[in-house]
């Protein structure tokens, strides 16, 4: 690079930051005001004294290299020396090492030098060199830097980011690792800003190259995923898309405090990232479970990137209300507020909403996960369902869903294990650890952990109705090579779960509908009962009929897979994996699957709906009736794609219609006055001459009429005209309110999207 381009850099570097070190993670700025909130506030002083504490036990012969900024902060505060001497022999004694690297990372070829043991390297000396920098030696000074530099910064940047060296992509290792090493890297380069010329820099292609990371779209030829979705969430499950956000946040908020008057871009989906966080998580008496698909862990949360964001200036009281779900027990990643950071930014403590100003159903579209929740109350039913890509920490999952009730897991996702079970990429990330529907024993194709599935599964058309919601689940892309449908319909009407499956093969086989319980489980009936402490559902299959006819008498066949886990993996795991399949016992190349999950609200829970079997030779159907109302599900078979140029018109019920899927429900002694209605891929619906829906393409909306006030939830098209036979005098149209105009005794509706 150009002699003078560099000193201008470095010039331009030293004069934004103007003020003295500490200005990564600890500024005076912030530093006075936890001093005062530590005069003043008797848990945060509490929280102060176990930071000092730890400090104090690392200078007496406790690990100081993991409590570099436990000392660091107690110098800043008390500036007692022994806290800085103690960071300073921490820092001597890293930056006179050989190399940072793993041994193991060094007999790649090529050769990495940086990993996430560099990266965290890079953090602690970072960190320290910047908090005790004034008492520092020159001699000590440049032994400091030329180790960060010989080992972190130059390692990461050459494997990970320069041309001329870099042989790490964003489409080969674009997910946490990237953000955990070339961030690091960027945090440290900005500690030696007055100390190395070239650093400037480098700060500034790391900030570039994060937003790169950040913005990646994904790629068709290794079927790469997008990295972030565009609602916030990242597809690599909870736990890595903590670590991988915080360790790129980490970098913003010390590049923010470094150059207080630049701004940094405003990354796509950044701001929505703690709602995803909130969407996935259940709230509970004990510790906040999120959703674990993938490599997940039921008791990891958003706390550092939610906190971090907090710090960042994307604050709202939802997320307060979440950082209050999180127990003392389940901090984890160094930023309670019992650690120096976590102290350092602690947000504000303002009143938190009793319960999130968000809806109770969310879909993200680009990494295909959604929630449906009852309530954001604590012990609620939440149901996580997935699909889209497979790779990496994304499991063979497509189609598959979790079930939180009554404050447990009763349905659980059961691929999750220790990385050095042989059994990981033999049995937990593959299909049969899911809770989806196997032929012949496979669902996608076993090397899609390593290489991807080319056609990813997708969730859409989510529609949350409140006592209705749907969402549709389609697994066809990554199990094409046996399925040519493979749809999954979620329908939940009050106390009832329905999960209705399409499903056809190229040849004749057995098809399995999988379920691994998360407790206790006993055959009651035609149901399987699954029970955890207080909580209990019960799970009743209805189709295939032939369960029944061929003797199975609603029996669960038993599958036992073992885990061959040596110590200390076994301590964690248990030595079986236990669970249920609903076979059908013919072997056909086309079936439908309708199972039932019925919420109870205690463990003697006796108001239970009535469930009744509808069936002819164009439909299968559930009748429910709870509470003296009756609801109707039908699902046309004439409209599985069996049928090309002709519409699949049917009549069910006295309803006639073209619809895909449909529910109504009405009063039981007034079955043509329906207070609620259901479609799925219709356009029409009528009954005794009159037409209640009308369109001219096929739609998926769902209706609820109370008094004047309709509630309408309309969607499927980017232009849609319907009509609607109902004159309410109020409209709530896809929950917001909308004119109700009525043109001859008909409710119009006109929605255009932005193309």
């Amino acid at each position: 690079m150009n002699r003078f381009l560099l000193l201008f850099l470095f010039l331009t570097a030293s004069t934004a930051t103007a003020q003295k070190h500490p200005y990564l993670f600890f500024p005076s700025s912030r530093l006075e005001v936890l001093k005062k909130r530590i005069a003043s506030d008797t848990a945060i002083a509490s929280y102060w004294q176990t930071i000092r504490q730890e400090a104090d036990a690392a200078l007496k012969g406790g690990d100081a290299r993991a409590r570099v900024d436990h000392l660091s902060l107690a110098y800043l505060l008390t500036g007692e020396p022994s806290y800085a001497g103690k960071v300073r022999e921490v820092l001597l004694n890293l930056c006179s090492k050989p190399s940072w690297s793993n041994a193991e990372m060094l007999e790649r070829k090529p050769a990495w030098t940086s990993d996430l043991k560099t990266a965290e390297n890079c953090r602690i000396v970072a960190l320290g060199f910047d908090a005790v920098y004034e008492t520092l030696s020159k001699e000590d000074r440049k032994t400091i830097v030329d180790g960060l530099v010989r080992m972190g910064i130059r390692p990461a940047l050459d494997n990970w980011v320069f041309g001329e060296t870099r042989f790490h992509t964003l489409n080969s290792m674009g997910h946490n690792w990237w953000s955990a090493c070339v961030g690091m890297a960027g945090v440290a380069s900005l500690a030696i800003l007055g100390d190395y010329p070239e650093a400037a820099n480098w700060v500034e292609t790391v900030s570039k190259a994060s937003e790169e990371w950040y913005r990646f779209n994904g790629d068709e030829l290794h079927f790469k995923p997008r990295t972030m979705d565009r609602n916030g969430g990242m597809y690599e499950s909870v736990n890595y898309a903590s670590f991988g956000l915080s360790e790129y946040l980490f970098f913003r908020l010390a590049y923010t405090n470094t150059f207080p008057k630049k701004t940094l871009p405003d990354l796509p989906g950044l701001a929505k990232f703690p709602d995803w966080f909130l969407h996935v998580g259940y709230p509970r008496d004990g510790i906040l479970y999120s959703l674990n698909f993938g490599d997940g862990n039921l008791a990891v949360t958003g706390e550092r990137p939610v906190k971090l964001l907090e710090a960042l200036g994307y604050r709202h009281p939802n997320h307060l209300w979440y950082l209050n779900q999180i127990t003392k027990g389940q901090h984890r990643e160094g930023l309670s507020p019992d650690t120096p950071l976590g102290l350092v930014y602690l947000p504000d403590r303002q009143p938190a909403p009793q319960v999130p100003d968000l809806p109770t159903s969310a879909l993200f579209p680009d990494m295909n996960w959604a929630s449906m929740r009852s309530s954001w109350e604590k012990n609620a039913t939440l149901l996580g369902v997935k699909s889209g890509y497979t790779w990496n920490h994304s499991h063979a999952d497509a189609n598959s869903f979790i079930l939180f009730h009554k404050g447990e897991q009763l349905i659980k996702d059961a691929g999750n294990s220790s990385y050095a079970s042989k059994e990981y990429p033999g049995y937990f990330f593959q299909s049969p650890a899911h809770n989806v529907v196997l032929f012949n024993g496979q669902a996608q194709p076993k090397d899609q952990q390593y290489h991807g599935s080319p056609l990813p599964g997708r969730l859409s058309e989510l529609m949350d109705g409140g006592t209705i919601k749907y969402i549709l689940s389609d697994a066809v892309g990554p199990t094409s090579h046996t399925f040519s449908r493979n749809f999954r319909h979620y329908l939940w009407i009050g106390k009832v779960i329905l999960i209705i499956d399409d499903l056809k093969t190229y040849e004749n086989g057995t098809f399995e509908w999988l379920l691994h319980p998360g407790g206790a489980t006993r055959k009651a009936g035609g149901d399987l009962e699954i029970t955890q402490n207080n909580a209990s559902v019960l799970v009743r299959p209805l189709f295939p009929e032939t369960l029944v006819q061929t003797g199975f008498n609603h029996d669960f066949p038993e599958k036992m897979i073992l885990k061959e886990l040596s110590a200390p993996q076994a301590k964690d795991l248990t030595k079986t994996e236990t669970y249920y399949s609903i076979e059908c016992p013919e072997k056909v190349s086309q079936t439908k699957f309708i199972t039932a999950i019925i919420l109870k609200d205690s463990l003697n829970d006796t108001r239970l709906p009535v469930i009744e079997r509808l069936h002819d030779e164009t439909m299968r159907g559930v009748r429910i009736k709870a509470d003296g109302n009756v609801t109707d599900v039908y699902l046309n078979l004439r409209a599985d794609g069996r049928v090309m140029h002709l519409n699949s018109v049917n009549t069910f019920g006295g309803w006639d219609t073209d619809a895909y899927l449909m529910a109504v429900t009405y009063p039981e002694t007034q079955p043509d006055q329906p207070s609620d209605l259901f479609m799925a891929y219709g356009s029409y619906l009528r009954r005794d001459g009159k037409t209640w829906f009308n369109s001219l393409s096929k739609l998926f909306f769902i209706a609820r009429q109370q008094k004047d006030h309709l509630d309408l939830i309309l969607q499927g098209q980017p232009l849609i005209r319907a009509s609607f036979g109902l004159k309410p005098r109020q409209l709530t149209l896809n929950h917001r309110p909308a004119p109700a105009t009525v043109v001859d005794g008909r409710l119009t509706v006109e929605i255009s999207a932005q193309p």
